[in-house]
């Protein structure tokens, strides 16, 4: 079945020749990888929707509470002094996508690029249950206004709307908690025009790029696709044709090669192009074409694998190299990043921070009978409940060194700080000038010790005389 628009190098196929739109209904195709895909694409949806709900140390999964400035990732809870944390999430991660662009090509893209999956599992499968296969849906493009095709359009334009807003609210429940979003959308809009000012334009951009703009979005607007000739070479494995085992194309029986030139292909393609021209810039690596393949292969008695995931090497018949230095390079910058993350992490990940800074004024108070300090102790409850804690020396502190000032046990209501001044007296006859002591902040629950060095300061002890009996 010819399609009719032949898709080639020299332009990309949704756009013709005069500048204009050509809108692309890729046919539906059954198979294992399409399976395969669907099965990923559903658990990322569900991970997407059900971390809100998740509660982990007292708060969601991944909670960015920017209202009280804490950051909350897995049991993680970040302030804004530990953002800079994020520089080796963010490069971990990075590294991590070029190290699977590398070995297998653009396969975030097709399995689990937000956009590919809403697109091709939520809003593309709607489209087919209202509008029909890809013949009835061209149909329906030429067709004449009449009632039936304005109900189709209006019905599938408010679905989308619906679900649209639905991953608008989930998206912004990361950022203000289920609970708090729940209590926004009973309140009116007028009185938090900032959540719902963003909430409407996600709904109406998701809304307009999942109803018009589509596959355009993946060929035009998102850099990926041209980062994919840096990061590939001819050992990267790729959704790609075999050439040397399908040509010369041509009907069944006319031809030497396997493929019938068909346009099976073609025709279930999200982007429109043609695999059989070689590895382009619009392909995401959907595999939609090889199981399309696949089944026109099993109805004309010929091997699967026509069109399948291979490299360069592996379709030109040479040794596949799997393991090669930027594969290395990639492995061992996303491993320390990552790796650092982890590290960084595992000393973060405690319920509360705590900070001691001296006192303004006088570095140290001292009379004919002690030597006193002053700090400030300031405490960090990052849980969604109560701590108690408790300020006291540490073992390391010379005999008759004591702490007093203000309470050194209190309360710390949830996701709350509070600021503490100690003193720290050292009696004259038992001071021993400048040195290191430990003051222990201890929290429960969580039964959580910080110890915390600071600098006890004092004059010269042999300019001190201790009083007299």
């Amino acid at each position: 079945m010819a399609v009719s628009k032949k898709p080639n190098l020299d332009s990309v196929t949704t756009i013709n020749n005069d500048g204009s739109r050509y809108f692309l209904h890729p046919a539906d195709v059954r198979g294992p990888w399409v399976i395969a895909r669907r099965v990923v694409g559903v658990v990322l949806i569900a991970i997407y929707i059900l971390l809100p709900w998740i509660p982990i140390n007292g708060s969601p999964a991944v909670f960015l509470d920017v209202e009280n400035r804490m950051f909350h990732l897995f049991g993680l809870t970040l302030v804004p002094q530990d953002m800079w944390v994020m520089f080796f999430a963010v490069s971990g991660l990075g590294f991590a996508l070029f190290f699977g662009t590398s070995l297998l090509g653009r396969i975030w893209c097709g399995w689990a690029c937000p956009y590919t999956v809403f697109l091709d599992h939520v809003f593309r499968r709607i489209e087919r249950w209202i509008e029909g296969d890809a013949p009835a849906r061209r149909a329906l493009d030429n067709a004449s206004w009449t009632f039936g095709k304005i109900f189709k359009r209006v019905l599938k334009h408010c679905i989308y709307l619906i679900i649209s807003a639905a991953i608008a609210h989930v998206f912004l429940s990361y950022f203000v908690s289920l609970n708090r979003l729940y209590e926004l959308m009973q309140e009116s809009p007028l009185q938090h025009a900032t959540a719902f000012g963003i909430v409407s334009f996600l709904t109406l951009t998701l809304w307009f790029c999942f109803g018009y703009f589509r596959e355009q979005f993946c060929i035009i607007m998102c850099p990926y696709g041209r980062l994919q000739g840096a990061l590939t070479d001819d050992d990267t494995v790729n959704v790609g044709y075999d050439e040397k085992r399908g040509e010369p194309r041509g009907a069944k029986g006319k031809a030497e090669g396997d493929c019938i030139d068909c346009h099976r292909c073609v025709q279930v393609c999200p982007t429109g192009i043609d695999i059989r021209n070689g590895l382009q810039l619009e392909c995401i690596g959907c595999t939609a074409c090889i199981d399309a393949c696949d089944e026109i292969m099993t109805k004309v008695g010929r091997p699967k694998g026509l069109i399948r995931y291979d490299s360069f090497n592996g379709f030109a018949g040479k040794a596949r190299r799997f393991l090669r230095p930027r594969i290395y390079a990639y492995c061992a910058l996303a491993t320390l990043g990552l790796g650092t993350l982890i590290l960084v992490a595992s000393n973060k990940a405690r319920p509360f921070n705590a900070t001691v800074s001296r006192v303004g004024g006088a570095g140290f108070y001292s009379d004919a009978s002690s030597v006193r300090n002053i700090y400030k102790v300031r405490v960090m409850n990052k849980r969604n409940q109560e701590a108690t804690v408790t300020i006291r020396l540490g073992k390391n502190c010379p005999p008759g060194y004591e702490l007093s000032g203000a309470e050194q046990t209190f309360t710390v209501g949830a996701l709350d700080e509070l600021s503490r001044t100690c003193v720290v007296v050292a009696p004259i006859n038992t001071y021993i000038g400048v040195s290191d002591i430990v003051l222990e902040v201890h929290a429960n629950p969580g039964d959580v010790t910080l110890e915390k060095t600071v600098r006890f300061l004092g004059p010269n002890p042999q300019s001190l005389e201790s009083p007299k009996p």
